[in-house]
Parts: C-alpha cells; sequence; structure tokens
C-alpha cells in the first residue's frame, strides 16, 4: 500500500518517477520476481530490487533518464558474477532482469485503481509491457505470469490484491493479535462478531474490514474457496458451535476452532449427534494452532499463524 500511495503522491505533484520491477530471476539473484523500486524526480527513493552495487548502479541510471524529455521504458539484465557483460557489480552468482517504466499525470487513473484493488481487499492484475504499465481486474491464476523473448518483444503479469483472506469469527483479544499478525504476513484480514460495542472489536485497528452479524448467517459472508481462510475464537461454546455448524459443510481452504481439548470433544459428540460427519469433522483443525504451549493472545497468534502457513504453503517447492 506505501509503494503505490508513494507514487500516487509523487505524480498528484507533477513529477514524473521511475518504477523499477524485478520481471525474471535465476539462481542465487537478490532481487526476486515482483520485487520494485520507486525512484522521483526530487531523489525520493523506495522499495528495492535487489541491493547493494547493482541497485545503486540502477538508481543513479534512472535518476539520469528522468532528466530527459521522453524517458524510455526498457528491460535490462543484471548478471550476478563480476565483471562482465550486463555484470551488476555483484558476486553472489544469479542473474535477474529489470523493467524501467517512467510514468507521469497520465498514469494516476492506474495508480489510484491499484490502491482502491487493495483498499477494498479486490484482486487484479498489473501488466507490463515494452510499451504500457496498466491495471485490470483480471485474475491470474498464479502470482506471475511473463515471458521475454528479447529486449523488444516481452510481457509481465503479476497479482495485485490479497491472494489469502483470513475471516476471523470472535473480535476478542485473541482476535485482535492474529488480526495484527496477518496483515503483516500479507492477509486480507476480516473480523465479524455478534456483540454491539464491543471495544476489542472496535478498537482492532489492524483489520481491514469489521462487522457485528448474526451468526446464524456467518456462512453468507464467507466464500467459498482456496483463498479463504477461517479462525473461530468467539466468546462461548454455543457461539463456537453455531458458527462452525453452519461453515462445517462448506468449502475452505482452512477451518479451525479455538479452545480446550475437552471442550472440543464434547462439540465434536453434540455435532455427531446432529448428524455431521466424523469426515467433516475431521477437516476442522482443532484446537487451532500448533502445539507450543501458548498462553497470551500473542502466542496463540504465532500458534495459529504457524498452522495455517504450513497449510498454505503445502505442496510448494
Amino acid at each position: 500500500m506505501k509503494f503505490w500511495q508513494y507514487i500516487l503522491d509523487k505524480l498528484q505533484d507533477n513529477q514524473k518517477v521511475y518504477i523499477l520491477t524485478v520481471i525474471e530471476n535465476f539462481g542465487s539473484s537478490p532481487g526476486r520476481k515482483g520485487f520494485k523500486m520507486l525512484i522521483a524526480q526530487d531523489g525520493f527513493i523506495f522499495g528495492s530490487v535487489g541491493g547493494g552495487v547493482m541497485e545503486f548502479s540502477l538508481v543513479e541510471e534512472a535518476q539520469q533518464l528522468l532528466l530527459e524529455e521522453n524517458s524510455p521504458t526498457f528491460i535490462k539484465k543484471q548478471i550476478h558474477k563480476g565483471n562482465i557483460k550486463d555484470g551488476s557489480g555483484m558476486i553472489c552468482s544469479g542473474e535477474q532482469a529489470v523493467a524501467f517504466h517512467c510514468l507521469d499525470t497520465s498514469h494516476l487513473t492506474v495508480i489510484q485503481d491499484i490502491l482502491n484493488c487493495l483498499t477494498h481487499g479486490e484482486k487484479g492484475t498489473l501488466s507490463l509491457t515494452p510499451n504500457s504499465f496498466y491495471f485490470s481486474h483480471k485474475n491470474l491464476e498464479n502470482q506471475f505470469n511473463y515471458q521475454i523473448k528479447s529486449t523488444e518483444d516481452w510481457f509481465f503479469e503479476e497479482h495485485i490484491g490479497f491472494k489469502e483472506t483470513l475471516y476471523i469469527v470472535g473480535g476478542g483479544h485473541v482476535g485482535v493479535s492474529v488480526s495484527e499478525l496477518f496483515i503483516k504476513l500479507g492477509f486480507y484480514v476480516v473480523v465479524f462478531d455478534n456483540r454491539e460495542n464491543l471495544n476489542t472489536l472496535e478498537n482492532n485497528n489492524f483489520a481491514h474490514h469489521k462487522q457485528v452479524i448474526d451468526y446464524n448467517s456467518v456462512h453468507t459472508y464467507i466464500p467459498e474457496g482456496n483463498s479463504s481462510y477461517v479462525a473461530i475464537m468467539t466468546n462461548k461454546y454455543t457461539d463456537d458451535k453455531l458458527v462452525l455448524s453452519k461453515l462445517l459443510k462448506k468449502s475452505y481452504k482452512f477451518i479451525g476452532v479455538l479452545g480446550s481439548k475437552a471442550k472440543l470433544k464434547i462439540m465434536w459428540e453434540v455435532l455427531l449427534k446432529e448428524g455431521f460427519t466424523q469426515e467433516e469433522l475431521n477437516t476442522v483443525h482443532a484446537p487451532i494452532g500448533i502445539s507450543i504451549k501458548s498462553e497470551t493472545p500473542e502466542e496463540i497468534a504465532v500458534s495459529i499463524a504457524a498452522e495455517i502457513i504450513q497449510v498454505k504453503n503445502l505442496g510448494k517447492d
């Protein structure tokens, strides 16, 4: 958010800026696909494409190009193997390709669209080519899609927005700590509670969205799919059971319930009597979180984050 807001601020100040984007990387390259850097006419710099002497050189080049009337768009290969052709000056091995795009006031709408997407928890695609820098509401299956045939024939697409959403059902102290941590982990965070004027919900300044709802209709607020993660942590057993019963037959990437083993054992027995199957109950992570003897809300949040990250990254290389 800060990155795009800084760009918007500079463009609204009638400045030109260069956006440097790593569009390809191999080996031990310090810059990874999607790394970005902002270089503005007034000398302001934000972000990184890998650091070191390479980054210093690229920034200097961008600053000189900003002085030109028609600042060009191009890609530049950086090979991290010392003093060779296309060498970056670094010796960490690996390679990366960096795209240079100069933006001006004509790109204000594009940047505002990106910020609106992030602010409202939506999803879209940033597309870069030798002739364009634009945003659409197309959804990418993967984080990146790109092809480089030559320095004149290439494209790069990047998913913009939060790929994963964590729905926290229960706006108490643990919900606040979980919200804070998952914001840092890049999740879009939504918190629900059924209590009006709950101070911990009202004072939760981390969640992107907070709402007081009737738990009987909780299933209408949480979309199914592999990008939805659910953490149930209401203030009482009956509400935990109610929420879980409304969600249990739905399909989510992750669903877990906070509570003691004794409480959950009773809940499972009741749900089985109500017609839910053991197979359905087996899909629930309960007690939620990795077992690390956590006690404080902050420690509980860490244990929950560890388990959800494990599930999210399962099967990745």
